[in-house]
């Protein structure tokens, strides 16, 4: 237990894989400042969520556990919002959460060395909200990375797309890049200290820009390819507006950039991708769709879809279920439309009944389950090298991950596992909708 002198944290992370390498981040500025991580609420002296608000089951999950634990505030604990829920509501946090001391946006985290000065010093209501129009990226030699086996690195921040029922323009800010050269930097940085794997993040990853002219965002995946030590490349999330072919080319001329792409389409119909504010069609997507599926190598694909956004009709919905057969994604993230606060969804009429967006999820996804089921039979007999990532030793095996970003158990019989972050060849010999069995080969 903390004594009540010592500098001590609890931090959980709600939300995206961006949300998790900010609380990396978070982590490695607050060691730096002589903080001691602990990990549950009660042994720390302040307690920090890191939020996602991109959906209201996420905003209201951490409300709900600032309410289950509101009681150690009587205690002396000190409570923090971070991230996107805290950009979005700014003070009226300590409205709802009194016993809240701290609320920041990720775009103010470079100023948490101060923020926490003065949280030491006594005051009571800090905050740290930029508005969007912030030109800064928070980079840090602090970062205290969580993965065991792959780095992340975000190369752009922010959004300006302004899509009509997304919040994350709002929360996260205008998109600023990262340099070329700083992201090589920190992918030297991830090498030396023994990774092979690196993920380069953004809210619309192929948007980058290079402030110095140097780079394209395909030429600088291919650097990163490139590196020495690395043998896996991801990145993630991918945008259809900024899709360019030379993406496509370059994963197939550097194998160290995984054949995998999350392309988020959202919807069929072009109906709707207008109504969104997507600015695309759904010709326009596929033509990026037949770019992939041309490539050299066989690259798996993803996709985001919304069910039930105000104005789809049954026909939106066959469009969305045509194009689901036509692609044949090898994973599909699917959820009902609900509205977020300042959208310009909001002023749109919602007339689709709870009932029918349900069914309309589940219509997909039992789609999905039966395209996913094909798809990974596809692989039995197949070998191929996956990257550890853990065990299972109730079931004798070990959890791997492929270059296509598909998840092997593997059997493992010997009584020692091999260490996560490790490669190894292995031979597929049964397959679910959602994973693949191996043996070693």
């Amino acid at each position: 237990m903390a004594t009540a002198t010592e500098k001590t944290f609890y931090l959980e992370t709600f939300g995206c894989q961006m949300n998790a390498h900010d609380s990396e981040k978070v982590i490695g500025t607050l060691l730096n400042q002589g903080y001691r991580q602990v990990q549950t609420e009660e042994e720390a002296n302040l307690i920090l969520y890191n939020t996602c608000s991109i959906r209201d089951k996420a905003e209201q999950k951490v409300f709900h556990r600032l309410n289950d634990y509101k009681a150690l505030y009587k205690a002396g604990k000190r409570f923090g919002v971070l991230g996107c829920v805290a950009q979005q509501e700014g003070e009226k946090i300590f409205e709802r959460a009194p016993y809240v001391s701290l609320v920041s946006g990720s775009a103010s985290y470079r100023k948490l060395p101060e923020m926490l000065a003065r949280l030491e010093a006594g005051e009571g209501r800090i905050t740290g909200l930029d508005d969007r129009q912030t030109e800064e990226t928070f980079e840090t030699e602090f970062t205290a990375r969580q993965n065991p086996y792959r780095g992340y690195i975000t190369i752009i921040e922010g959004c300006d797309k302004f899509c009509a029922y997304c919040v994350v323009p709002y929360t996260r800010g205008k998109e600023r890049s990262r340099t070329s050269g700083s992201v090589l930097e920190e992918a030297r940085r991830i090498a030396d200290l023994g990774y092979t794997e690196i993920q380069l993040l953004g809210q619309n990853v192929n948007s980058y820009r290079d402030p110095d002219g140097k780079m394209s965002f395909a030429e600088l995946l291919a650097a990163v390819g490139q590196v020495p030590g690395i043998r896996r490349v991801r990145f993630t999330t991918s945008h259809p507006r900024d899709f360019t072919r030379d993406i496509v080319e370059a994963i197939d001329a550097y194998p160290t950039l995984c054949d995998h792409v999350h392309l988020p389409v959202q919807s069929g119909s072009s109906r709707v991708l207008k109504a969104m504010a997507r600015e695309y069609s759904s010709d326009w997507y596929l033509e990026r769709i037949s770019w992939l599926k041309a490539a050299r190598r066989q690259i798996s694909l993803s996709t985001d879809i919304i069910v039930g956004f105000p104005g789809e009709t049954d026909e939106d919905f066959i469009q969305t279920m045509n194009l689901l057969a036509q692609v044949e994604y090898d994973c599909v993230f699917a959820f009902k439309y609900s509205a977020r606060p300042n959208t310009p969804a909001l002023v749109m009429i919602d007339s689709i009944p709870e009932a029918e967006k349900a069914k309309r999820l589940q219509v997909l996804l039992d789609r999905q389950r039966e395209i996913q089921r094909s798809n990974y039979a596809k692989h039995i007999g197949q070998t191929m090298e996956v990257m550890v990532e853990g065990q299972n030793p109730a079931r004798a095996q070990v959890a791997a991950r492929s270059s296509q970003n598909k998840s092997v158990n593997v059997n493992w019989a010997k009584p020692i596992a091999p260490a996560p972050g490790s490669y190894m060849q292995v031979r597929i010999t049964a397959s679910h909708p959602n994973s693949l069995v191996a043996e070693p080969a």
